[in-house]
């Protein structure tokens, strides 16, 4: 069992400790045996499961009622989800990514159209951002969505689209030209299945999950498909990661933590002669690093999480250092806990061993380590030139 004292840190209500012990009771009787060959089919069955167990209700608004997300659930389940499974966390992060944009932004029709779906389970979203030469870059985007009478005609491409290729809609950004760069992007919902839509390639990663690169080639949507309005979409694409990238940052918390778990576990057993690692003082020196970057990450984290949940209009600081620190050192406390287990952290199957491949991707994905670094630099130094 993973530590659970920051729980009583004042970031979190007497519900979130209840819903910490629910994803935890939920994971340890769901999470045992999950079928990591089978990408596409397991990422379909655990949305299923999380719709069955009413977790996805945290992962999108419900339109019959008032409310908005709150940030610190997502947190809190997607760090336990990692903590147990990483395909698990990224079949729930995905349900909120992929519709964030209709729940910030969308109209009632939209809403009840399809959020409903999204939180039993019954459907797959996706967030079509990322093009071939413009990642980081989002004002760069070349993918246009043209007007033609009543409806948009899109023409370009996606890469890296998480739940490309088992998706049912997607929430994607194209160039409808309102003005140059970032202002003249516009966001639509787009179904899978439309003519003129293919997915290209799928993509395979040292951490298995569906990704593709999509094509789209004179695809004919309905005006009414756009979310916001015209000229909007890098507002909205923003939006939807402010409040998500800090969940990556807790799925980053997640992975760090069963690392230090691991690591506990293996260092304090006794070895075949002699006394266990643990009783090593450059071991303990280790053991202690990794503490120290798992709780300095979880504070990171779930300031971000309340800031945002108590009233911040945007977080885009508190989110960029979350998502930069809590990866940056999960990486390095993986690292280490594969360097404790000698020659089993690098032995395919072992927990350190999908750990270090399950890390990875995080430091690139919804704004790169430098990527945040810029954005804390320039909050930082705009906040003081302002004063």
């Amino acid at each position: 069992m993973a530590d659970g004292t920051f729980l009583e840190w004042p970031f979190f209500d007497d519900r979130h400790r209840v819903l910490s012990g629910e994803v935890e009771a939920w994971a340890e009787g769901n999470l045992a045996a999950i079928d990591h060959t089978d990408t596409d089919g397991s990422c379909r069955r655990l949305v299923s499961s999380l719709g069955e167990a009413g977790l996805l209700a945290h992962s999108a608004v419900d339109p019959e009622a008032p409310g908005r997300l709150d940030v610190r659930s997502l947190c809190l389940i997607r760090e336990t989800l990692a903590r147990h499974d990483g395909l698990a966390d990224f079949a729930f992060a995905m349900q909120g990514l992929g519709s964030g944009a209709i729940s910030l932004f969308g109209t009632p029709g939209q809403k009840s159209e399809w959020l409903p779906p999204t939180r039993a389970g019954r459907a797959v979203p996706a967030f079509a951002l990322t093009e071939p030469r413009s990642g980081s870059d989002v004002a760069n985007m070349a993918m246009t969505a043209a007007r033609d009478g009543g409806d948009y005609i899109l023409n370009g491409e996606k890469t890296w689209i998480s739940n490309g290729g088992i998706a049912d809609f997607h929430t994607l950004f194209a160039r409808t030209g309102e003005a140059p760069g970032a202002k003249g992007l516009s966001a639509f919902i787009v179904p899978a299945g439309l003519a003129g839509f293919e997915v290209a390639e799928r993509l395979e990663t040292i951490s298995p999950h569906p990704l593709a690169r999509l094509r789209f080639e004179d695809c004919r949507i309905p005006a009414s498909a756009m979310l916001g309005e015209p000229g909007q979409g890098f507002k909205i694409a923003m939006s939807v990661l402010d409040v998500f990238r800090p969940t990556v940052a807790a799925a980053a918390l997640g992975f760090a933590r069963r690392a230090l778990d691991e690591t506990i576990s293996r260092v304090g057993s006794p070895r075949q002669r002699g006394a266990p690692l643990s009783d090593l003082q450059i071991v303990q020196g280790h053991v202690a690093d990794m503490a120290l970057d798992v709780d300095a990450s979880a504070l990171l984290v779930y300031r971000a999480a309340w800031t945002k949940d108590n009233g911040a209009p945007r977080v885009t600081r508190e989110s960029a250092m979350a998502k930069l620190f809590a990866t940056e050192r999960a990486q390095r406390v993986v690292d280490m806990a594969v360097q404790l287990h000698g020659a089993d952290g690098v032995k395919s199957g072992e927990p350190v061993e999908k750990l270090y491949r399950d890390i990875r991707a995080l430091r690139i994905y919804e704004g790169a380590s430098d990527v945040q670094r810029v954005v804390i630099a320039r909050q930082t130094l705009a906040e003081r030139m302002e004063t």
